[in-house]
């Protein structure tokens, strides 16, 4: 730490869904003395403490040295979802850009790294029980997304044995969500066109009961809280499970919106996803719906001990609160949070 002036502490991908909760946690944090977020197009909001620097990780005229020289702490959130027709495209911002950011920090002797991995780095694994941060991380290899998580934990690995004065930290959230980030996931998942008014309990006539559709979910400032503990600790090393009780499946999800649920066979529902998606239609594609099917269920045992972080909001608070945002067209005032109603 920077000797009596408090940690400087820089955040990549700090507009979006994450990083807008991950800088104001850390903004409103008395050990913390700075912030520097980097985006690709800086945002007409700014917290306390907090300052901004344009910068797109897809470019290698980055000069991401400059950026982390002095910094206590990076914690590296930046991630494209977009677009899933051209996984090359969102490989150069995520995998690529990644290694820029370790090459980066290590180069400018940056004593502690957090970075978003994610439950998509994760091997298929159970539905009925949770499993630790010792479960393989080799992903869902057709699903970009959880193929670029899971070569960036096998590039940590390389990182960590040749930089061990860094300490790394590695977050393996579940699904993300909160009030302004519904605009801009309903966009990267839905299209922009899906009507938000859809979201209202009791407007859908029926609800998908597909077998093996049950995943957890997190409010993004219940993360941002554990990023917070993660650098400021520095004895937090490694991975760490963050998720909130109870898992959601069409179950929960068909008493919260009052809605009788249909069993809908998994090759009929990926065969609709895929004909959407094949369309361009639905920007989410059916490879990372096979992902979810497979995705395990996680402990977060170590953090709640290691870290002393437990989530504030349960499952039902989260969903429902997206689900409100969703229906508003909620957003926050950053490039991709923009709040936008359809309907």
């Amino acid at each position: 730490m920077n000797s009596g002036t408090g940690m400087r502490v820089v955040v990549t991908g700090a507009t979006g869904n994450v990083g807008t909760s991950v800088v104001r946690v850390l903004s409103e944090e008395t050990e913390v003395a700075s912030v520097r977020g980097l985006a690709r197009r800086i945002p007409e909001w700014s917290p306390p403490k907090t300052e901004w620097s344009a910068v797109d990780l897809a470019s290698d005229r980055a000069d991401l040295v400059e950026e982390f020289a002095g910094a206590d702490a990076v914690v590296h959130l930046a991630w494209a979802f977009q677009p899933t027709h051209d996984p090359a495209t969102t490989w150069r911002t995520n995998v690529l850009g990644s290694m820029r950011v370790f090459d980066a920090v290590a180069e400018a002797r940056v004593p502690a790294l957090v970075h978003a991995s994610s439950v998509g780095a994760y091997s298929p694994g159970p539905k009925d029980r949770s499993v630790t941060e010792s479960w393989p991380t080799h992903g869902w290899p057709d699903a970009a997304y959880c193929r670029e998580k899971a070569y960036l934990e096998r590039a940590l690995d390389t990182f960590e044995r040749d930089n061990p004065e860094t300490r790394v930290v590695r977050m393996r959230p579940a699904f993300l969500f909160k009030r302004e980030s519904a605009s801009e996931q309903r966009r990267i998942f839905g299209g922009r066109f899906l009507p938000g008014p859809l979201a209202r309990p009791g407007l859908l006539p029926f609800l998908p009961d597909i077998p093996g559709l049950r995943a957890q979910v997190l409010h993004t400032d219940d993360a941002a809280h554990a990023y917070r503990l993660a650098v400021l600790s520095p004895d937090a090393r490694g991975a760490f499970n963050l998720a909130t009780e109870p898992a959601v499946d069409a179950e929960l999800l068909g008493e919260m919106l009052g809605t009788r649920r249909v069993r809908l066979p998994r090759t009929a529902a990926r065969s609709a996803v895929a004909a959407a998606w094949g369309l361009r239609l639905l920007p989410a594609s059916p490879h990372l719906f096979d992902a979810v099917l497979r995705l395990p269920l996680m402990d977060c045992t170590r953090a709640r001990v290691e870290l002393g972080w437990r989530p504030v909001r349960m499952a039902t608070q989260v969903v429902e609160e997206f689900l409100e945002g969703m229906r508003e067209g909620a957003g926050e005032r950053t490039e991709p949070l923009r709040g936008r109603k359809v309907g």
